[in-house]
């Protein structure tokens, strides 16, 4: 496995079995399902940082939420139903009101798939009652993500 670089960030490591239900007819999974490990891996991600679950989280910093704005991934390696995988998920960059994170999903101890997202920290609009408006990250919570 490859570990994160000593620049990066904050990091999270999960582990998780394909099922059936993640996979295609052959039996592999349907790269659209990276996406929602992903996500998930994320959600887990601002759970270790903040110390909160997502609900709480929400409520606790008045956020609407942390929507996707940019992804993308590298498929190397196709991951099959039962197989144990690795998901790292690691912030590589923080900004005043998004910050990028890469997932690296090894299988069998090799890198399978390397996702990237962005996400906005996303705050009520001021002016227009439900919308969102980017928000400034909180300058504890960014030193968290940086990894320091």
């Amino acid at each position: 496995m490859t570990p994160p670089d000593e620049r990066d960030g904050f990091s999270v490591t999960r582990s998780l079995t394909i099922e059936w239900g993640h996979c295609d007819p052959a039996g592999i999974v349907f790269n659209p399902r990276f996406f929602e490990f992903f996500d998930w891996s994320t959600a887990l991600l601002c759970e270790a940082a903040t110390g909160l679950p997502k609900p709480a989280m929400l409520a606790a910093y008045d956020l609407i939420g942390i929507p996707l704005v940019e992804t993308g991934a590298r498929f190397l390696r196709p991951s099959r139903y039962g197989d144990r995988v690795e998901i790292v998920s690691t912030v590589v960059e923080v900004g005043r009101s998004s910050f990028a994170v890469r997932h690296r999903l090894h299988n069998a101890g090799e890198l399978a798939v390397e996702g990237r997202e962005r996400r906005v920290w996303a705050g009520r609009h001021p002016d227009e009652a439900g919308r969102m408006k980017a928000a400034p990250i909180p300058e504890d919570l960014a030193r968290r993500l940086r990894g320091g």
